[in-house]
């Protein structure tokens, strides 16, 4: 169960922390990231030269990001289906913990579900004693 849980969990923190980032830094940072993580694999280099191609289609997926956050859950997706086919094989993300792989395959997928949504932060800061947005008495 905790090979389950965890991964949702550290989907949710990664959400949490990237929400006190102003856009459209937010955006940009994780087009970065998903561009990261299509080279994640490089170095094992378990699929040959598919490994070079998958981090291509990431690099162009993760620059389109840069102005689409529906281009950076797309990229987190097909990281999704990167990580399967390394568990499958075999070959981790994280050489030393068999089960990495796995648990990155059920992290991304939340991940690319805030992308999806826009990327909006979690809480927002309101000075105090201001009205949220869209309460009446508001400017």
């Amino acid at each position: 169960m905790i090979e389950i849980v965890a991964p949702i969990l550290i989907g949710l923190l990664y959400v949490l922390l990237n929400s006190p980032i102003p856009e459209p830094h937010r955006r940009r940072f994780n087009a970065v990231m998903v561009g990261g993580a299509g080279a994640a694999y490089l170095s094992g280099g378990a699929l040959g030269p598919w490994e070079l191609v998958f981090c291509a289609v990431l690099t162009y997926v993760a620059f389109r990001g840069l102005d689409s956050w529906t281009f950076i859950g797309i990229g987190w997706l097909l990281h999704t289906g990167w990580d399967v086919v390394h568990h499958l094989k075999g070959q981790p993300i994280l050489p030393f913990a068999h089960g990495s792989s796995f648990g990155c395959a059920i992290c991304d997928p939340v991940i690319a579900i805030w992308c999806f949504t826009g990327g909006r932060p979690v809480w927002t800061r309101r000075r105090v004693g201001t009205r949220p947005p869209g309460v009446p008495g508001t400017a």
